[in-house]
């Protein structure tokens, strides 16, 4: 219901508008959370592979873009369309590319341990 929700009120042509530039930024920010995902991993005893695949299965995001992508709009700010775009691009990007990235990768990425 909130994806339907929020499809409702995006505006494509002012999307496809937002475009490029958005798109970098969100490549961008998936490059500093992939970090950011490396750093808290440092502590834990997960193999390189595991560390790697956590990243790949942390890229997909829509449910907090989707959330809160129209809330600016909504308020009546002058950057409520473009937030919503930026939303909306995210979702089309992040959300293929982490699960044919998920899918993919689990294969290599992860051993199953055997229980005792």
């Amino acid at each position: 219901m909130l994806f339907v929700l929020v499809g409702a009120a995006v505006d494509i042509r002012y999307t496809l508008s937002a475009g490029l530039g958005a798109a970098l930024m969100i490549f961008l920010g998936l490059l500093f959370r992939s970090v950011g995902v490396q750093i808290c991993l440092l502590v834990t005893s997960l193999t390189g592979k595991e560390r790697l695949f956590c990243t790949v299965a942390y890229l997909p995001k829509a449910t907090v873009q989707a959330a809160i992508g129209s809330v600016p709009l909504a308020m009546g700010l002058s950057c409520g369309r473009l937030v919503l775009s930026v939303a909306v691009i995210a979702i089309l990007i992040t959300a293929p590319l982490g699960a044919i990235g998920i899918d993919m990768t689990y294969k290599t990425l992860l051993n199953k341990e055997e229980q005792s």
